[in-house]
């Protein structure tokens, strides 16, 4: 019966093999389609705040001269668009539109007593045309929410009165001043809409009216500004968001996502989802780069952004400050000029590398009807190869494992398909690179199991000579038989490629699992990125100490073993050690962590030189670990530990195609090329052991023996 079920598990795990197979060759289609899509907008904008510049207009002795050398400088620097926000009275007396006074202030101004039964705000215009074309504006949208607003004059100067407090006046949000959209759009740049939800409560038709200017001057993208998209407040009871969705489609004016907010502008989701995913990714400058980064740093960043992660609109700040030193004011629009502009300028370099300037689209994004066929077929692969690292902890329970498996993602695909896609990601993902190294681990111990027995008994040679007597095994042996160099780098060669192919399982899963725009446009995100690193390590530790050559038989006995040996203090210093070394890798993971400069350095120079640069932990910390500990362990037991270490190579690879944002080609490149250069500095690793290894036989163990001998 024992050998019947022990049959019965061997043929289960190999058609969960085969499953997961099929689930990997499911998902190579939907690769080429994202590939496909990715190739579909290669347009970067550059979009400059044109709110930035008013400001620092407003510092100089000639407002208009100013802003008009400065636009000039910035187009013919290349900038393409501006950014135009919704206005305020407070914006229009930036702009210089008009002047507005509070109650006191203007009995100040006409040497009136204060009247204090009222608290009125006066509005003087600073031409006719600006009355003409800005009164409109105001008298709209305050007479829409209530407050009274009449025409008056003083001194000749046309004006309003507006029956509201000048505090409460200034706070609210009026439309797109006209007459700014007109000189921009004469000036040869695109307008770029910024839209809050601040105008309360959402008004469909003045919506349209609103997209139906915009769209007459060639607007064709919004990004939004503050915590929420336009109409995101009154989406529960006025399904704001769903009709202002249908208005931007009705206008062809997609929308924008802001890359690393802290918290996603709410109703993104609901408006990018209206809009057929008409969505754009944007980098922001900030005011303090655009003082401290230089034209190389900049084109990096900017390079690094559009090629890796898809930014295709490039949001320019500036700002201005103060220099004690000089006693002047200091702005950063000139210096940002000169960095932009020429052939050397961020513009030019990003042309060059195949990012040429213009008006940001959208990636065409379709789906056949097959592709959720396809996918259906990469959640049963992902479902198995789970199963087969739970079966690895637990014996024997493949089945029901993988039943359990089925049930609950058809229920969670009911309740909430997002959670079962990212997290079946999550466990294929930790699956393979365990899987992978676990299988090295078990050929390490099925080889020097049998290369002891060749020996005899408990009996090997340090070095080929002296035999010692160091017990069995299962007591943890330090130095097992001596096999020859070059076997053991073919050996370590044929188990890491082996195992990387186990790990290298997991990556199409993930990718087909999350085969969604959505995850490209990083409205949602992989969950679980800290578990992904830490998880595959943690396993393969308990796997070496608790299941290694055994399984699961005698668990308990070994984890009791481990629990009753003396803490002494070298296990404290090696605890810290190990601590210390988990918390800094875990600081680096994910979108905010820290990297030392001289990485930093590497990582710029692999860029400029191969263009895709592999990543750090691939090709310097994981890797080369894997192959030295590889060739070690067929000799030395306590080699292990580098190969635990070296899970972190096998695991990076997987976390790489987790970036759904980035190109899945890019993703490719870099994998490839960390294995690449990983393997040559494991050799290099593995051929300087060989000299020191040879160097100690030679020279240094033979006086030590003879001593011993004494």
């Amino acid at each position: 019966m024992r050998t019947l079920w022990q049959r019965f598990n061997r043929q289960a795990k190999l058609c969960l093999w085969v499953i997961t197979l099929i689930g990997v060759i499911a998902a190579i289609p939907l690769g080429f389609i994202r590939v496909e899509m990715e190739h579909s907008s290669d347009t970067v904008e550059y979009v400059f705040d044109y709110r930035d510049l008013e400001e620092i207009a407003n510092y100089q002795l000639d407002f208009t001269k100013y802003m008009d050398e400065q636009l000039a400088s910035l187009k013919a620097a290349g900038v393409n668009s501006m950014s135009l926000y919704e206005s305020s009275l407070k914006d229009l007396m930036q702009s210089g539109r008009l002047v507005y006074y509070s109650e006191k202030e203007m009995a100040t101004l006409k040497g009136e007593v204060l009247d204090t039964n009222v608290n009125h705000t006066y509005v003087l215009f600073s031409s006719e045309q600006a009355a003409t074309e800005i009164s409109p504006i105001i008298k709209r949208e305050f007479e829409r929410q209530g407050v009274n607003v009449t025409e008056y004059e003083y001194k000749g100067k046309s004006g309003l009165i507006i029956d509201e407090a000048v505090n409460a006046a200034t706070l609210k949000t009026l439309d797109f001043d006209p007459m700014t959209i007109d000189k921009l759009i004469s000036m040869g740049f695109n307008i770029v809409a910024r839209f809050s939800d601040r105008i309360q409560p959402f008004d469909v038709n003045w919506g349209a009216e609103q997209l139906a200017r915009l769209n007459e001057h060639g607007v064709t993208r919004i990004i939004f500004d503050g915590t929420k998209v336009k109409g995101a407040t009154d989406q529960a009871e006025l399904k704001s968001l769903t009709q202002y969705a249908a208005l931007l489609e009705k206008y062809n004016i997609g929308v924008s996502i802001i890359e690393n907010l802290k918290a996603p502008q709410e109703g993104l989701d609901k408006l990018a989802y209206g809009t057929n995913y008409n969505i754009v990714r944007v980098y922001s400058l900030s005011p303090d780069d655009s003082f401290t980064m230089t034209a190389e740093g900049m084109t990096d960043r900017f390079l690094l952004a559009a090629k890796d992660r898809n930014i295709r609109i490039f949001f320019l700040n500036v700002g201005i400050k103060s220099n004690g030193n000089t006693g002047v004011l200091e702005s950063s629009v000139e210096k940002l000029v000169n960095e932009l502009a020429g052939e050397e300028g961020v513009i030019a370099q990003l042309n060059a590398e195949g990012y040429t300037s213009g008006i940001a689209k959208a990636f065409t994004y379709e789906n056949p009807a097959w592709v959720k066929y396809l996918r259906m077929i990469v959640v049963l692969g992902a479902i198995a190869i789970i199963t087969l690292l739970i079966s690895t902890f637990i014996p024997g329970s493949q089945l029901i494992v993988f039943l359990l498996g089925l049930i609950g993602s058809a229920g969670l695909y009911v309740l909430n398909s997002s959670l079962l896609e990212q997290g079946l990601a999550l466990g294929a993902a930790i699956s393979g690179p365990t899987l992978g190294v676990i299988w090295i681990m078990n050929r390490i111990y099925a080889r020097t199991i049998g290369e002891r027995r060749m020996v005899g008994g408990n009996e090997w040679t340090l070095g080929g000579t002296t035999p010692i007597h160091d017990g069995s095994l299962e007591q943890h042996k330090w130095i097992f038989p001596d096999i020859a160099a070059t076997r053991r780098l073919g050996l370590a060669l044929n188990w890491f490629v082996v195992g990387t192919c186990i790990t290298l399982c997991s990556v199409p899963l993930v990718f087909g699992l999350l085969h969604n725009i959505t995850y490209r446009l990083v409205i949602e995100q992989f969950r679980g990125v800290s578990a992904l690193h830490i998880g595959p390590i943690v396993l393969v530790a308990i796997y070496v100490f608790l299941y290694q050559g055994n399984g699961a038989k005698g668990v308990l006995s070994r984890l009791w073993n481990i629990l009753v040996k003396p803490i002494t203090l070298l296990w404290i210093v090696i605890a810290l050690v190990l601590a210390a070394i988990g918390l800094y890798y875990l600081s680096r993971t994910g979108n905010s962590g820290q990297v030392p400069a001289i990485e930093l350095i590497v990582r710029r120079w692999l860029e400029s030189t191969v263009g895709v640069r592999p990543r750090f932990k691939e090709f310097m910390i994981g890797h080369p670990p894997m192959l030295l500990g590889l060739f070690l362990a067929l000799r030395y037991r306590s080699a292990w530990l580098l190969i635990i270490i070296g899970t972190l190579g096998q695991l990076t690879m997987v976390s790489t195609f987790t970036h759904i944002h980035s190109p899945l080609l890019i993703s490719v490149i870099r994998t490839g090329l960390g294995l690449g250069v990983g393997i040559i500095f494991g050799l290099i690793l593995i051929g300087i052991w060989i000299v020191l290894e040879g160097v100690w036989r030679k020279w240094v163990w033979p006086p030590i023996r003879q001593r011993l001998e004494l």
